[in-house]
């Protein structure tokens, strides 16, 4: 797997950022240089902790919450004020250039996979866009004498994560559904057999989507995923449970085939064959994300029989 241009572990990467809150890792091109317009990050926050509120300019953002719950509020376009809970096997989507944050309204860790519609995010912590401007700045903008801000934290660099005194207060609208909000595992599986199903979160379910979808996959110990590519979308998985390998084909004759575990990721690019086998003893799940709002994909059994045996 090492020599492998299409994975990565992130089992063996340490967290870029580290707070009393939380911590997050992330993988872009910079440090798996294969990736195109797709990105993973997983974040962690601690009980009491929580994602500042914070804005990506050049991507949009689907988030799976694989443990834990959280408080997640957007602040959009038009000041539209979205306030909504997540709980493991639910997701939130938000748009580019969106104010949003998250936090742990739990008693033990929540975990995050998030997905990014370009291969090197870029983000604004409120703290940072705030702390680079001048008090007197600041004083003219909220109507207060610019001493005001004297004792404000003054730094470009983001908190990124921080720790709240007291739990958060959950309102009880945050219970209602909410359109950037969708529970992928409770859905009926539209692909389902014997050996395995895919969940999706896509734009035909979820309209709010752009750019950006994702299946939850789980195939059984004894199943595979039969040799398929994606006309027009990249993929990027991430393993949650059991082992798996996958062969890929690469222009110019070249066939790459590794195993991946629990923390592994991997990124095939656009309309390259790929399959996916378990080689474990329980049934593998899979978190695999698209650069497009809707998938397509073309399997091997049915572009065969589309042409005569000659």
């Amino acid at each position: 797997m090492a020599n492998s241009p299409h994975v990565f572990s992130l089992r063996n990467l340490r967290a870029q950022v580290v707070r009393p809150g939380g911590s997050r890792t992330a993988i872009d091109a910079s440090i798996f240089p294969i990736l195109r317009g797709l990105s993973l990050y997983r974040a962690v926050l601690t009980p009491l902790g929580f994602r500042e509120p914070h804005w990506h300019p050049n991507a949009n953002e689907l988030t799976y919450c694989v443990s834990g719950e959280a408080l997640v509020t957007i602040f959009s376009n038009g000041s539209f004020h979205d306030t909504f809970t997540v709980r493991a096997g639910e997701m939130f989507f938000v748009p580019s250039g969106y104010l949003h944050h998250f936090e742990n309204t739990g008693a033990t860790e929540a975990e995050f996979i998030i997905a990014f519609s370009h291969e090197r995010p870029e983000d604004f912590g409120m703290s940072a866009a705030v702390g680079c401007m001048s008090n007197n700045v600041l004083g003219n903008t909220f109507g207060l004498p610019g001493q005001a801000f004297e004792g404000l934290r003054k730094s470009p660099e983001p908190v990124v994560f921080g720790l709240r005194e007291q739990p958060a207060l959950v309102p009880f609208h945050a219970r209602f559904p909410n359109q950037h909000k969708f529970a992928v595992e409770t859905m009926a599986p539209p692909i389902a057999t014997s050996d395995g199903l895919a969940r999706t979160a896509k734009k035909a379910f979820w309209p709010i989507l752009e750019d950006i979808s994702m299946f939850s996959l789980r195939i059984s110990d004894q199943g595979m995923r039969e040799p398929h590519w994606h006309p027009r979308t990249a993929e990027m998985g991430y393993v949650l449970d059991g082992r798996a390998r996958m062969t890929v084909l690469s222009p110019g004759a070249k066939v790459d085939t590794y195993e991946l575990a629990p923390g592994d990721m991997y990124f095939i690019p656009r309309a390259y064959p790929h399959h996916i086998e378990n080689i474990g003893t329980d049934e593998i799940r899979f978190l695999i994300f698209f650069d497009r709002g809707n998938t397509e994909d073309i399997g091997y059994t049915g572009g065969l029989r589309a042409y005569s045996p000659h």
